[in-house]
């Protein structure tokens, strides 16, 4: 009886709490989908083909496709070639944006990509492994009238890969190939409001430079940065977030800091989470309104990396000591007579060695450092030398993709090995507890009463973790398969920007909880008790309030279902 009314009022308690997250977590969905608009937006550039007819290219004046200082053009190949004007004196330009517009820092970054329009000829077909050598150049201002400052120039190569699905016959002459677009630039801030682009196709026979690529007809880019508005949206809500993981984890700290032992590994661990979630939370980009700072991205995949490290090694170390707990409890109910155990001293006897110690989790936690070593040596390889050159990219030639896979392909297998392990530790840990619970009548109250509290708050935690898993999964899904919104009556609902809202606040959400359920409660429920086996055994009861904190207090989960008991 004592043990269903402990369940019951336990699990009214935390599903209130539930519930509270829960509102919080459609919040949170909601202001991505109703308020912001999509995340990104994709705009469409077509080169202006400008003549440079002048002996150094690169020294002097900068060709505008359009405006008052605009370049001589030509309309395509077949009239440079009638006024014979070589390869080498045509420019492709660009302008950023489009006329009458400009860009803003709230863009937050620039990627663009390239798409080749190549004709084919019968005498210029693509060779086999073809690559063509772009040299390009990149310029800012902050005004249409003062002149433009180089930001950037490098001489590129891309692999091109193309088919041609009709026949290689004269008749198909002119046709155009299917050509993959190719990454061609990243910029991790928009400091100016106007940036030009120069795209040369230098033609060298000798040394073989753009040769067997093809007739380029036209030079199309695709410029993709993020909204402004949904930029608004991720600021308020990172500047709104970081306050109230911060206030919770240092009311959780202090919770731990009162106790009259040290701090065991697992709390040690949930606040690490706690930190590298106020890592990720804490609204930096605000002074990339004001600031030219190009590593942004670079740092905010830093900040993730660090978050998913905790994460996993947390779930790790979360089931490791519940597996641990059971197994050596276990273990002593066999050997030891219970009213013989001195069971402060032997259980610290017993884990004092496994537990609180992180090179226990080796075997588990080493997976996680080299898949994350690997994928930030990857991220420096490709995003840390953007920062120097725009341009670069790591698939563009055969060793930087060998590299990139390399890295990528290391990184899998030690995810892969990382769950094998915790898959292991989950079943290994419910074996344990429904071999628990079948002697759970024949306990006294204090012990049932912990394990019951034990064996709930494990599943628990396990159910809200599948829960948040699905959850990005299922939306990452949805997000990539959708046209990215939804149109229910006179609202719509943007789904991308709901995944990155929804997402990122539930991860919020389950860190909250986590340092919540799991911070030791100040009160000593030992001493109060006055009937029962919990009255007697009052010593019992306070060694056996929960897995992480000895005797010094239960945790807020456990406090919930021990106040219950009590009334």
């Amino acid at each position: 009886m004592a043990g269903a009314i402990i369940e019951n009022m336990s699990t009214k308690k935390l599903c209130i709490v539930g519930g509270i997250l829960l509102i919080f977590q459609v919040i949170a969905f909601l202001v991505g989908g109703l308020t912001a608009p999509s995340p990104t937006t994709a705009v469409p550039y077509m080169s202006i083909k400008c003549i440079d007819v002048r002996k150094n290219h690169h020294k002097t004046k900068w060709l505008m496709p359009w405006g008052p200082n605009q370049c001589e053009k030509i309309g395509d190949l077949d009239e440079a070639i009638s006024r014979q004007i070589e390869a080498n004196d045509i420019v492709f330009a660009v302008h950023i944006p489009l006329p009458t517009m400009e860009m803003s820092p709230w863009f937050q970054f620039i990627l663009v990509i390239l798409q080749l329009d190549i004709a084919f000829k019968k005498n210029n077909e693509i060779k086999e492994n073809a690559e063509i050598t772009l040299d390009v150049s990149l310029a800012y201002r902050d005004d249409m009238f003062s002149e433009w400052k180089e930001m950037a120039h490098a001489i590129e190569t891309r692999k091109l890969k193309c088919s041609f699905s009709s026949p290689k016959t004269t008749e198909h002459e002119g046709r155009h190939y299917d050509c993959d677009v190719l990454p061609f630039m990243e910029i991790g801030t928009v400091a100016h409001k106007f940036y030009l682009i120069n795209i040369r196709l230098p033609v060298n026979e000798r040394k073989q430079i753009n040769v067997g690529i093809g007739e380029i007809k036209d030079v199309r880019l695709v410029g993709i940065h993020q909204n402004g508005g949904f930029t608004k949206v991720w600021f308020a809500m990172k500047t709104f977030l970081t306050p109230s993981i911060f206030i919770i984890m240092v009311w959780y700290w202090r919770r731990i800091t009162m106790m009259t032992r040290a701090p065991v590994l697992l709390e040690k661990v949930i606040f690490a989470l706690g930190i590298s979630m106020t890592f990720i939370n804490i609204p930096v980009e605000w002074f990339s309104i004001g600031f030219d700072w190009t590593w942004m991205l670079l740092f905010g995949d830093i900040r993730q990396g660090i978050f998913y490290a905790m994460l996993l090694s947390f779930w790790i170390i979360f089931c490791g000591e519940h597996m641990m707990k059971f197994m050596q409890l276990k273990t002593l109910e066999c050997l030891i007579p219970p009213v013989e155990m001195h069971r402060g001293d032997l259980k610290q006897q017993l884990d004092q060695n496994e537990r609180n110690r992180l090179s226990g989790y080796w075997k588990q936690v080493g997976p996680i450092a080299v898949g994350a070593f690997c994928l930030f040596i990857f991220d420096m390889c490709e995003r840390g030398v953007q920062l120097k050159n725009p341009f670069y990219s790591i698939w563009a030639t055969d060793v930087g993709t060998e590299l990139a896979m390399a890295f990528i392909i290391v990184a899998g297998i030690c995810l892969c090995l990382y769950f094998l392990f915790l898959c292991f530790m989950v079943f290994q840990v419910f074996r344990n507890i429904s071999g628990k619970q079948s002697s759970l009548p024949a306990m006294s109250k204090a012990r049932r009463l912990h394990y019951e509290g034990l064996i709930f708050r494990f599943k628990f935690l396990m159910l809200i973790t599948l829960a948040c898993a699905a959850m990005t999964i299922i939306f990452f899904i949805v997000s990539q398969v959708t046209d990215g919104h939804w149109k229910w009556g006179e609202f719509t609902v943007q789904v991308n920007s709901a995944f990155f809202t929804g997402i990122y606040g539930m991860w919020n959400l389950y860190v909250f909880a986590l340092m919540f359920l799991y911070a030791p409660s100040h009160k000593n429920y030992g001493e109060d008790q006055s009937n029962g086996d919990l009255g007697s055994s009052s010593g019992e009861a306070l060694q056996l309030t929960t897995t992480i904190t000895h005797v010094d207090g239960p945790t807020e989960v456990y406090k919930l279902a021990r106040k219950e008991a009590q009334e």
